[in-house]
């Protein structure tokens, strides 16, 4: 009688998991494979989830995601061939680090649509990128991003700042660049005399908090910077507890909006990861595929902009945000996307750019 009970309860368990995702007879449709972090990591995970959840409860289809073991390519294609025998018609991965399993996976599953944020399909050597039929690769203007941050920041009266990179990764230089960039136009705008606006930089060289990224951010805030913009995964992590222990200090977050993780995160430079899967999702239900080519989403399509339903901006209001948001969209600003040039060569007037190498 025990083994019967606990047999009903088991079932009843993963009846209730599957109902919770809408599970149909062919198993689910729409898949998404997390990298290392969790669904609800407040990132790229969640994010890309949100979109692809709210598409298959609209359009009432069936989801599912899937958490790899462990972060290898070798994972990623397990979790990728686990969703797909669970009947995945189109699988969603959020971020560069399935750059290389896509690549395999594109070819071994010609039949399945992939949906590829933030990176585009390469070998391991980097030396081969090549995009399938059935891979829609999405990238992003971080620039454009970074530009409204840099810009807000110096309208909100700080004239202080800190640019704090992970990795020197094209996107990560794009966010730096940008956010330089607007801290020079509004500067212009505000007509501060030239090199008022200071800029510390610096790549950690990872997206790790660590003791050194938190040490190095204090040092920043200890001798005057007021905000750093902390790009760089969980190095952001690192400048967060910087400016708690600091006291009046701030940061702004990116990729999403970041201000659940500290008081100290005055808003956030997002790549819009939800509009993006569901744009992509709507395209394939739609006919429009466009799989082979890569978008490359900005302001103008919803792609990236300011976080401001949370901000804690001292000035900068909602209205200066609309004014801003239109502006870039309408190309008024000439914003460098460049990603293989030095941030000190981008020919800034206003801002006083110092780069920290450790």
């Amino acid at each position: 009688m025990k083994k019967i009970l606990s047999l009903i309860l088991v079932l009843s368990f993963v009846l209730t998991m599957f109902v919770g995702c809408g599970l149909g007879k062919s198993g689910y449709e729409l898949a998404l494979v997390t990298d290392l972090g969790t669904i609800d990591d407040k990132s790229f995970n969640q994010g890309s989830w949100e979109g692809l959840k709210k598409y298959a409860e609209e359009h009432k289809k069936t989801y599912q995601y899937y958490q790899p073991s462990e972060g290898t390519n070798a994972a990623y294609l397990e979790s990728i061939d686990l969703a797909i025998k669970g009947g995945a018609k189109v699988i969603v991965t959020p971020g560069f680090l399935f750059e290389v399993p896509i690549y395999e996976a594109q070819t071994k599953y010609p039949e399945v649509k992939f949906v590829l944020l933030d990176g585009e399909p390469h070998t391991e050597d980097y030396q081969t990128y090549h995009t399938e039929k059935n891979v829609q690769p999405i990238l992003y203007a971080e620039e454009e991003a970074g530009f409204m941050a840099g810009y807000a920041a110096v309208k909100d009266g700080f004239t202080k700042l800190g640019f704090q990179g992970g990795m020197a990764v094209p996107a990560v230089i794009r966010y730096g660049h940008g956010f330089a960039q607007g801290a020079e136009a509004a500067a212009k705008e505000l007509n501060l005399a030239e090199g008022s606006v200071s800029l510390m930089y610096n790549y950690s060289g990872d997206f790790a908090a660590t003791p050194e990224s938190q040490a190095r951010a204090a040092g920043w805030y200890k001798s005057g910077t007021e905000v750093i913009f902390a790009c760089g995964g969980a190095v952001g992590n690192s400048v967060m507890a910087a400016a708690e222990a600091a006291g009046g200090k701030f940061v702004i977050g990116v990729d999403v909006d970041q201000y659940a993780e500290s008081e100290t995160v005055i808003s956030s430079a997002m790549k819009m990861l939800s509009n993006s899967v569901y744009q992509a999702l709507e395209a394939y239900y739609n006919n429009k595929w466009e799989g082979g080519t890569t978008w490359v989403l900005n302001a103008s399509n919803d792609g990236v902009g300011l976080a401001m339903e949370n901000a804690r901006w001292r000035k900068f209001s909602m209205n200066d945000y609309n004014t801003l948001l239109k502006a870039v969209q309408d190309k008024k600003y000439d914003i460098n996307n460049k990603s293989d040039i030095g941030v000190t060569e981008l020919g800034l007037k206003y801002v006083n750019i110092t780069e920290v190498k450790d």
